[in-house]
């Protein structure tokens, strides 16, 4: 924003000042100090100038962001006023997860301990499907107890062909078992 000072009616008003001040010594003293006034006004104008961009920057100081500028145009002072483009506001936040109709979509919170390894995986697969940790769990939560799901429960401990290095599952290592959604 730009606004314009004209000062020449403070010079006119100080020159006034000083032939009033003149004519009670008579008139020599007013021609001189008419001439005077003549003379100072380059001076008085740019005494006037220093102060007023004197006063623009402590404002500028006070200011939290932005400037104020005195630019000379002719004989007329130009205050410059920069202020910065306001912050856009902060991005919506990003949608919940579409619920499957007829789920209640209020939402509680829960604490889940999961050892580092399989959290940071998670967090990697959430990275790559371009969701929050917290998107992606309850997006595999909602998978996991979707209606149609099956819950496998097998018990492999009598199937011959599996060997020595299958993994043990059950209470104390007794049986083979495999579990899990389909």
């Amino acid at each position: 924003m730009m606004v314009r000072m004209d000062i020449t009616p403070y010079i006119e008003s100080l020159r006034r000042d000083l032939l009033a001040a003149a004519d009670a010594a008579g008139p020599e003293t007013r021609a001189t100090a008419e001439r005077l006034a003549y003379a100072l006004d380059p001076s008085v104008r740019l005494a006037l100038m220093e102060a007023i961009s004197q006063a623009a920057a402590e404002i500028s100081a006070e200011l939290p962001a932005g400037s104020v500028d005195v630019r000379l145009a002719g004989r007329d002072l130009s205050f410059v006023v920069e202020s910065p483009a306001p912050a856009p506001p902060p991005p919506p936040p990003p949608p919940a997860p579409d619920a499957p109709e007829g789920e209640d979509v209020s939402v509680v919170r829960i604490t889940v301990r999961l050892p580092e390894s399989v959290k940071a995986r998670a967090e990697e697969l959430a990275a790559k499907s371009g969701q929050s940790l917290n998107t992606w769990l309850v997006n595999a939560i909602r998978r996991a107890t979707h209606e149609p799901g099956i819950n496998v429960d097998i018990d492999l401990s009598n199937v011959p062909f599996l060997g020595e290095g299958f993994p043990r599952g059950g209470r104390g290592g007794r049986g083979r078992r495999m579990t899990g959604w389909v």
